[in-house]
């Protein structure tokens, strides 16, 4: 059910930066930051600063909150890395690991079968200083991007 903040929840806690992270974009409903552990460079999050769960949860106004941001790292990451496509993705249920709503917005390219995002282990591993410089690198963008 949609609530307030939860200290108890690592979503809650990323999305109201109270967690170190590579935050990019973030507004009064939603915090967008870099994955730390991403399938490609400029695979983002987007997580609602409200405790919410699971997408029936959601309101009109934070999901268009979601959808908007979702639109805006999409245009971000095709602006700056230029792949092949897009993949948003959701996991709800026992599949959301954060046991907080967060929607992935990855960077494909067409050599990558659909199925690796799900089983194969990041093959783009990231250290924390080329996750800094992609964040700075995505920050730049989106702040030069018109929607």
């Amino acid at each position: 059910m949609m609530g307030n903040r939860s200290v108890d929840c690592l979503g809650c806690r990323l999305a109201n930066n109270q967690e170190k992270s590579h935050v990019i974009f973030e507004d009064s409903f939603v915090t967008c930051l870099l994955d730390h552990k991403p399938f490609n460079e400029g695979h983002v999050l987007i997580l609602p600063k409200t405790h919410i769960v699971e997408i029936d949860e959601f309101d009109t106004e934070h999901i268009l909150a979601v959808m908007n941001a979702a639109k805006r790292m999409t245009k971000a990451v095709e602006t700056l890395f230029v792949p092949d496509g897009v993949t948003l993705s959701q996991n709800g249920g026992m599949f959301n690991e954060l046991t907080h709503f967060h929607m992935h917005v990855v960077p494909r390219y067409k050599e990558e079968c659909f199925g690796d995002f799900y089983t194969q282990i990041p093959q783009f591993a990231e250290k924390n200083d080329a996750l800094a410089a992609t964040a700075q690198e995505m920050r730049r963008v989106i702040q030069q991007m018109s929607l």
